[in-house]
């Protein structure tokens, strides 16, 4: 079931997301985690870094865990290995996200099924830096 046409949530999400939730954020700028949220920051997105062994990314407060942003979050950008995955969308359920981005090379079929159940949008195996660039 792996998404061969994801274009439509891409495209809901660039949209429409505003608050992005950076799981697996780095502060080492040439790290994935590091320099494609501080290119979605440059594009006017708000990120929220979601490390718990940082205290801050990209001038914002960082957050050990999705359960301690005290906002409402509208995109869970996951940052981590693909076995890690399951639980980082379980909290994204949880936590009431809008949806969930794995980032290239990031591939979960089943944290997929559970947060589509959940209702939420989800893209795997996609780079959220390469989608936008290639939209605008």
């Amino acid at each position: 079931m792996i998404y061969a046409d994801q274009s439509e949530t891409i495209e809901e999400i660039l949209t429409n997301a505003e608050k992005i939730a950076v799981v697996g954020y780095s502060n080492k700028a040439y790290r994935a985690g590091h320099y494609v949220p501080a290119y979605l920051q440059e594009q006017g997105y708000q990120i929220i870094p979601v490390n718990p062994f940082e205290k801050e990314g990209l001038g914002e407060e960082a957050y050990a865990s999705l359960e301690e942003i005290p906002e409402p979050i509208d995109l869970v950008l996951i940052f981590r290995r693909s076995e890690e995955v399951e639980e980082v969308v379980e909290k994204a359920v949880e936590v009431n996200a809008k949806w969930v981005w794995m980032q290239l090379g990031i591939i979960h079929e089943q944290a997929a099924e559970t947060a589509e159940e959940a209702g939420l949008g989800v893209v795997m195996d996609r780079c959220m830096l390469v989608e936008h660039k290639n939209r605008v």
